[in-house]
């Protein structure tokens, strides 16, 4: 039976992000964000869910942390809440919000645990959407003081940075569809917004390498993996093309190559020109990485559009909007099974292909996977613990297609699992659980599931067998 072997320094962590479980929006400073503002919008969440109170993380870290202890994670990728820094977008820094992530930080560190700091995980202050939001450059250049700040507060803390989370979903979801905040639905609006994420990543690499010449930054993005319908079909084939190039390339060319791809202007000139992408934009965007964080799910399957096919955001939400600027004229074919309660395919030959294919793009730059989980319908016992085979299948396959492309060669130097803890799943509230600890969402207690177990004994082996 094939093992597939982890040793150090490869790193097992586990991720969250600030919005989806601190709570504590109202306190100690932090000004509202879009999310606060979206999530309080009637109809735009599930049942009106929203991260009011979420795990209530801010006041309960110390017992996240301890559980983390016991997991035995080497490494926990969080992010920072921009409104909790700086309520205002800009303008004075909340010293509260800094004590609250030094003391994190501190904490994370006397555990022996690494931490991954996110700078942006979506939740933008509400203060500077009121001002155009990503639309407008000027948030671009006050994300980089923002970087700046953090750099300068609590650099001797930090393992890695990271300047955004899945820009992809930012720009397409928060300003295509509409299914995020700011809840947008506007193609040639959700492109300028991708270029300004990506400006902002360029400043902000290059701000906070002015405050630590030697800090290690990175940036993630969900990378997508499009399959042709039919394989030997060209349409096919091109359709498949034509959607990663605006879903990947969009974000992974300007930063990591310094160019807006032809291929990307060609498919977007029924939407946009490009022309908000000023002289020196590449330039500034462009900036030397020391890793490269992939998040992956699942895979989708795509051809032309026929005249009957239904309207499909390839899994993500409907509103009556596509997230997929200019392409309107390819279809988004629902996925076989089996699926993960939120309607993805489990399919991690999928993380495979796209690790062995970025690391061959890109051979000098390592790789992390920064997300890979799934939501499930667990069903907790009269005492609050969950037996949640599904997830362990799900967790030890990816792994394993992690293990498979190292064993191509890829340069991958970490596996981050989502989610530490159940938590507030964006449009869709608390009715999807990823986390491998039960929250009740009545008491908060946690409660670790199986899962939690299992991955405690992959981190303490760091060997994984294939399945027969």
């Amino acid at each position: 039976m094939t093992s597939h072997v982890f040793p150090r320094p490869f790193l097992f962590g586990t991720a969250t992000a600030s919005y989806q479980i601190e709570g504590a929006v109202a306190e100690d400073g932090r000004g509202p964000s879009i999310w606060d503002v979206f999530s309080h919008t009637p109809g735009r969440t599930n049942n009106g869910d929203t991260g009011d109170i979420a795990c209530d993380h801010y006041h309960r870290y110390q017992e996240d942390i301890a559980l983390m202890r016991d997991l035995g994670v080497d490494a926990y990728r969080l992010s920072i809440a921009w409104p909790r820094i700086l309520p205002g977008g800009t303008g004075a820094v909340n010293p509260w919000g800094v004590a609250f992530y030094r003391t994190l930080l501190e904490g994370l560190r006397a555990a022996g645990i690494r931490p991954v700091v996110t700078l942006y995980h979506w939740d933008l202050p509400q203060a500077l959407q009121d001002r155009g939001g990503w639309a407008e450059r000027s948030t671009a250049e006050a994300f980089a003081h923002y970087a700046a700040v953090m750099a300068t507060e609590l650099g001797d803390l930090v393992d890695t940075w990271t300047t955004l989370n899945e820009p992809w979903c930012a720009a397409y979801l928060g300003h295509g569809s509409g299914v995020h905040a700011p809840g947008i639905t506007d193609p040639a609006l959700s492109l300028k917004v991708a270029h300004h994420l990506n400006l902002a990543h360029g400043l902000a690499v290059q701000a906070i390498r002015q405050v630590l010449p030697d800090a290690r930054c990175s940036v993630t993005l969900n990378l997508q993996v499009a399959r042709p319908e039919d394989p030997e079909d060209p349409a096919d084939r091109a359709a498949a093309r034509t959607v990663e190039t605006i879903g990947n390339d969009v974000f992974l060319s300007p930063m990591l190559e310094g160019r807006l791809p032809e291929e990307l202007v060609a498919a977007t000139a029924p939407v946009t020109d490009w022309s908000f992408v000023a002289p020196g934009d590449l330039a500034e965007i462009h900036q030397p990485l020391d890793v490269l964080g992939i998040n992956y799910y699942s895979t989708m399957t795509v051809r032309p559009r026929r005249a009957d096919d239904p309207d499909s955001s390839g899994g993500h939400g409907h509103t009556g909007h596509s997230p997929w600027p200019a392409c309107d004229d390819i279809a988004f074919l629902d996925p076989a099974g089996p699926l993960t309660a939120m309607g993805w395919n489990i399919e991690p030959q999928g993380l495979t292909d796209l690790l062995v294919a970025t690391s061959r793009r890109f051979p000098d730059l390592p790789l992390m996977v920064t997300e890979n989980g799934a939501a499930f319908e667990d069903r907790a016992d009269q005492d609050g613990h969950v037996a949640d085979p599904d997830r362990i299948d799900y967790l030890h396959d990816h792994i394993a297609a992690v293990g498979r492309a190292r064993e191509a060669g890829a340069r991958v130097e970490g596996y981050f699992l989502w989610s530490l803890m159940d938590n507030f799943e964006w449009a869709y509230g608390y009715s999807k659980r990823f986390g491998i600890v039960r929250v009740d969402y009545r008491t908060l207690a946690r409660t670790p599931k199986a899962s939690f177990d299992w991955y405690r004994g992959l981190i303490a082996t760091r060997r994984l067998s294939e399945r027969p």
